[in-house]
């Protein structure tokens, strides 16, 4: 686990274009100073440092829009919803399925990414350029695999940009909207069959009180338990984590 976040951590530095210094890089001088300084490399080395801070800030928004975390926090969020048990699980108890769920779903990326264009780089190997590179091309290939033609076309259309003639030349300015709505429409289907069961059980639960008469007895109240008994007795927790994880593949 220690290593899987190291090389997490890795990843989105490396995405994010954060400048690492090479194996013996030279003492980093004061932010004034090295702006004003005759070497072009001590201005690069910090200019790159400063913008690999300023990005990694954004570290939660990268999670969220770059990789399987907004689908799956979305069906889990319809789960409880359809479910009507309110804050449970709590938002914490979620959001942390969801975390763990997208490391499982994202280890091969994270994997390919190490090998090819983090090691390397840390190494020696190669240089910061053909590091980045490398980095994003497993990315890419996930966002792309998971993203809609009809919404990249979208992107497209409102930015004039003329059409590529590969997949892999797509940008990231149009590829990460992308990639999020179509996300969040599939997030949206997923909820959607989630919803089916669990208004039928609220439909039957209704119609029989208002049937024998009991209108000032809250549906919910009946119907909750059976929810939960029926969810449980099928292993719901299982089946949804399973389908939405085989959802990216």
């Amino acid at each position: 686990m220690r290593r899987f976040l190291r090389c997490w951590g890795l990843t989105i530095a490396l995405a994010a274009a954060a400048g690492v210094a090479h194996a013996q890089p030279p003492a980093m001088p004061a932010l004034p100073e090295a702006l004003a300084a005759e070497e072009p490399e001590q201005v690069v080395m910090t200019l790159r440092i400063l913008l690999g801070l300023a990005v990694l800030s954004l570290a939660p928004a990268l999670l969220m829009t770059l990789t399987s975390f907004t689908r799956i926090v979305i069906v889990l969020s319809f789960l409880r919803s359809a479910l009507g048990t309110q804050q449970t699980p709590p938002n914490a108890v979620l959001v942390g399925l969801a975390l763990f769920l997208t490391l499982f779903v994202m280890h091969p990326v994270i994997d390919r990414i190490s090998s090819e264009g983090v090691a390397p780089y840390l190494e020696g190997e190669i240089g910061y350029d053909v590091a980045i590179e490398r980095s994003a091309g497993p990315l890419r290939e996930f966002m792309l695999a998971q993203t809609r033609e009809r919404d990249l076309a979208l992107f497209y259309e409102i930015s004039g940009a003329p059409r590529p003639a590969s997949p892999g030349e797509v940008p990231f300015h149009i590829l990460m909207p992308g990639f999020v709505i179509s996300e969040l429409k599939s997030a949206f289907q997923i909820g959607f069959v989630l919803f089916i069961p669990f208004l039928v059980i609220d439909l039957v639960v209704a119609g029989a009180l208002m049937s024998m008469g009991m209108l000032m007895v809250p549906p919910v109240m009946i119907s909750l338990p059976v929810k939960i008994l029926l969810f449980v007795m099928v292993d719901g927790w299982h089946l949804v984590t399973r389908s939405v994880v085989l959802s990216f593949t």
